[in-house]
């Protein structure tokens, strides 16, 4: 439960019929326009349990609701089958007022204090992050901050892959170039992929120093950690600036280097699915899962028998399961999907629990997908540049220089970067428009931002100290801004189900709309007490939901603009 309207509906409704109100509930549902009520319970699932028609069964439950709690609706009405609830506003507003001025708005005590462990970005350290692996890092930042503001005690955690080919390419490109600075391992390593196509017997040489690395060749391990180090901190350096922080940093590389690998793979073989194929490498079968039944089965080493990264990454698995944690939850890519069931089979083959895994889509190009290797990309700290270069020539056609927050261009950057991948569904690709990125019109958080900076300018000085009694609102708008902010705590129960931030988006865009009509209807501070003081109030509620809501995207609300 955490919709306060559907709660009174549901409780009265029980009463009534032979459903528990948890299954009420689950059926109500917001009526398409809002004249037509407050609230609908569909009848049409009754009809065979009550062998009555849907009709015949909303007009006894009508009957028998206005008989018996005529308190708590103003009307109901039944429209095909559908009963449709206007609620006593009075009453609702009480409850509001309550509700809001001991600011539980979001409530959902449940999560409280609970530990949530949660892997996230994870970019291989072999390049600038381009905005595709950023969206990895945007998600799992919100879903971090969802559960902190929930209240929960999260561990933030970043993998990182010091022992892949990639790196070994890397290691092998550079190694007679002491002095590599971060901003130029991207030329580097496009140019060695293709020096590679071009050079098959380099394949050779990379795989050489690997297989070394793996053998616990310190001097190979110190140029292994060397370009590592320097791509760890320049990747850190773009993702705190941007607002994305992690608590713990771990390195695949440990488990090779304390021969966990050989643990695993030795207990994977007493499962008896582990097995060598023809090319000399070790696999598992997982056929019995039925996720890939062409291609059951996941390589764990190489030919050589050096680790691949499924099996490291077994390993840290099972580290972060051993944490106890309420939730484990990792981020991977759309193209991860398999591998991220292919990780948790095997896990449980060795009697531990899997992660959550959160999957989103690719962040496309208009000329298609972005490469790294390829070196067809848009890097992220060069859209932050580009987006706080834009927002400060935006600032100075309408700002005062005297009156100017140096901060605010990147407020207004960074968010609107944010907002532009958050908006979009997980499930859904987001092909990159650097233009509709920078556009600070419309469905925007910098349209959300203003509103929250207008509403601070309104409240600026006024006392807010009302009484339950004095908290009276009669304009219709101001019931449809009590309904959606009595929905806050809706939005967030259906973002802590499917991770998609998309609903928290709209509901902020549709919510700041609502209150940009009701300013411009409804006049705030040139009224009357009785009218001014509860209309301040509710805009208060409206900023503060405002704040919560970007908070937990990852983007900043400054007080001005």
């Amino acid at each position: 439960m955490n919709y306060l309207l559907f709660e009174i509906v549901s409780s009265k409704l029980a009463e009534v019929s032979e459903l528990s109100i948890s299954d009420i509930y689950e059926k109500l549902e917001h009526p398409p326009d809002p004249e037509m009520g407050d609230v609908a319970f569909p009848c049409f699932s009754l009809s065979r349990i009550m062998k009555k028609a849907p009709q015949k069964i909303a007009e006894d439950m009508r009957t028998q609701l206005l008989t018996q709690s005529p308190q708590s609706f103003a009307n109901i009405t039944v429209t095909g089958g559908y009963l449709n609830f206007h609620l006593n506003k009075d009453q609702v507003l009480k409850q509001f007022f309550t509700i809001a001025k001991n600011g539980i708005l979001a409530n959902m005590t449940d999560f409280n204090g609970k530990k949530i462990t949660i892997e996230h970005t994870s970019v291989n350290p072999n390049a600038s992050p381009h905005i595709g692996r950023a969206r990895n890092a945007m998600i799992g930042d919100a879903v971090v901050r969802l559960y902190k503001f929930l209240g929960c005690k999260v561990d933030v955690h970043y993998l990182v892959n010091d022992i892949g080919k990639q790196i070994a390419l890397l290691t092998y490109c550079t190694k007679d170039k002491p002095n590599i600075s971060f901003s130029e391992l991207l030329s580097l390593y496009v140019a060695a992929n293709d020096e590679l196509k071009q050079n098959p017997d380099m394949e050779g040489k990379v795989f050489d120093l690997l297989n070394r690395m793996e053998s616990g060749d310190e001097k190979v391990f110190a140029e292994f950690s060397r370009i590592v180090e320097i791509c760890v901190k320049g990747q850190m350096k773009i993702f705190n600036e941007f607002g994305i922080f992690y608590d713990k940093y771990d390195y695949e590389s440990q488990y090779v280097q304390t021969r966990k690998t050989d643990d695993i793979l030795s207990d994977l073989e007493k499962t008896g699915r582990l097995f060598e194929d023809n090319d000399g490498r070790l696999v598992l079968n997982l056929d019995e899962f039925n996720l890939n039944p062409e291609h059951p089965y996941m390589p764990l080493t190489r030919g050589d028998k050096t680790s691949l990264y499924p099996l490291r990454d077994i390993c840290y698995n099972i580290d972060k399961s051993k944490k106890d944690a309420y939730k484990n939850i990792v981020v991977l890519g759309e193209d991860q999907r398999l591998y991220g069931k292919q990780i948790n089979a095997a896990l449980s083959l060795l009697g531990y629990k899997g992660a959550d895994i959160i999957n989103y889509a690719f962040v496309l190009l208009p000329e298609g997908k972005m490469s790294t290797r390829a070196g067809q990309v848009v890097l992220l700290e060069d859209l932050m540049r580009d987006t706080v270069a834009y927002a400060k020539a935006a600032i100075s056609e309408h700002s005062n220089a005297g009156e100017r927050n140096d901060l605010l261009p990147k407020q207004l950057a960074y968010g609107a970067i944010k907002y532009s991948i958050l908006k979009c569904g997980n499930e859904k690709n987001v092909v990159f428009d650097r233009e509709n990125a920078l556009n600070f019109q419309g469905d925007t958080s910098v349209y959300i931002q203003y509103s929250f900076a207008r509403i601070q300018s309104l409240l600026n000085g006024e006392c807010l100290e009302i009484c339950a009694h004095d908290f009276n609102l009669s304009h219709p708008l101001e019931w449809e801004i009590v309904k959606k902010l009595l929905s806050f705590n809706q939005v967030l129960c259906s973002v802590v189900n499917d991770y998609n931030f998309s609903s928290l988006c709209t509901y902020l865009f549709e919510l700041c709309q609502s209150f940009s009509r009701w300013y411009k209807e409804c006049p705030i501070k040139n009224t009357e007490k009785k009218i001014k003081y509860p209309r301040l109030f509710l805009a208060s509620i409206i900023g503060n939901v405002i704040k919560d809501g970007l908070y937990i995207l990852g983007i900043e609300a400054p007080a001005k603009l």
